[in-house]
């Protein structure tokens, strides 16, 4: 019998419910929240889910426990958003494009060129338009946001060709996440693009399944992605904001005092998260380089022309008419 998306969803659903539902715990009442990501261990966002769910077990007294299950334990993007809408998990971290499948619109915060640098976009995320995301979230998804946090400048790297300009990327096998913008850039560029979960990036790369993969730094890094790619192509093609999302009954689940409490701990990883991201991106493209990667500066506006040509009225249906204006401005 043919196990579907749907059904598989369903057990998982059944398997978590336990572990974020309320339960006895040495005679008092205790609610477990499973915290998925797709990023390893040693990756900042890993570890800022490990320092809140430090403090948030600390400062309860274990009334609410954090379990966090990185490198993709509990599934692969999709999956875990979709688990988390469920009530399956309790917390998720995950990009705006990818929630942006559960929310149209939410997919443009992470659309290529439209922030001019990491200050742009945090303005962005700091405005009413986060707000207004969060209220549609809710009431379509049952999904929160707890908190946003800076994942990156997203670079191309390659495996056995050089690329300098768009043109080299003609035929180029590129994996990009299941994410209908990356799919229509990748497309723009005139490359050949490769939907795939983060899990599996790491061995295609290294068969040769794919030429090549796009993500930021400290990314390459915690994946050790930069072992199975030769060059590394400074193209900072998208500004990448991922967010810690709640499933919103679970979260209600929780007394006032404790979901002030648990937000307050994520926001604090968070803000470290960002600071760890930033000093990385620093310093990594040099430590790339000195473990034998070649480290290219490319002809950026070649790739960037092509995708502003097509890309945003492409998607405007989606993301609402004069919405990238209104983000661009900001």
């Amino acid at each position: 019998m043919r196990l579907t998306r749907r059904s598989a969803l369903a057990s998982a659903a059944t398997l978590f419910a336990p572990a974020i539902a309320p339960s006895i715990a040495r005679g008092q009442s205790a609610i477990v929240l499973r915290w998925g990501d797709v990023q390893a261990p040693t990756h900042p966002a890993s570890q800022a889910a490990e320092r809140a769910a430090k403090e948030v077990k600390e400062k309860t007294a274990g009334r609410v426990e954090i379990q966090t299950f990185p490198s993709g334990q509990l599934g692969g993007s999709r999956d875990m958003v979709e688990a988390t809408s469920s009530g399956a998990m309790g917390l998720v971290t995950e990009g705006g494009a990818l929630i942006g499948q559960f929310l149209p619109q939410m997919s443009i915060i992470e659309a290529p060129y439209i922030w001019k640098d990491a200050a742009h976009m945090g303005r962005a995320l700091a405005s009413s338009f986060i707000e207004d995301l969060n209220k549609s979230l809710i009431e379509k998804r049952d999904l929160r946001i707890v908190a946003s946090t800076y994942y990156g400048k997203r670079h191309l790297t390659t495996g056995k060709k050089e690329v300098r300009t768009v043109a080299d990327m003609a035929g180029f096998k590129l994996r990009v996440p299941e994410v209908d913008t990356f799919v229509a850039m990748t497309e723009a560029w005139g490359a050949k693009a490769t939907p795939m979960n983060f899990g599996e990036l790491y061995l295609a790369l290294s068969q040769g399944a794919v030429d090549g993969q796009e993500n930021p730094l400290p990314t390459i890094q915690a994946g050790k992605l930069f072992e199975v790619q030769k060059y590394l192509v400074l193209t900072g093609h998208i500004i990448t904001p991922r967010f810690v999302v709640a499933n919103e009954t679970t979260w209600r689940k929780l007394t006032a005092a404790d979901r002030e409490t648990v937000a307050a701990a994520i926001k604090s990883a968070a803000a470290w998260n960002d600071a760890e991201i930033l000093r990385q991106e620093d310093s990594l493209a040099e430590t790339f380089k000195k473990a034998g990667m070649t480290v290219i500066a490319p002809d950026v506006e070649s790739f960037r022309k092509p995708v502003l040509a097509s890309l945003p009225k492409k998607f405007e249906a989606k993301w609402g008419k004069g919405l990238w204006d209104r983000l661009q401005a900001m």
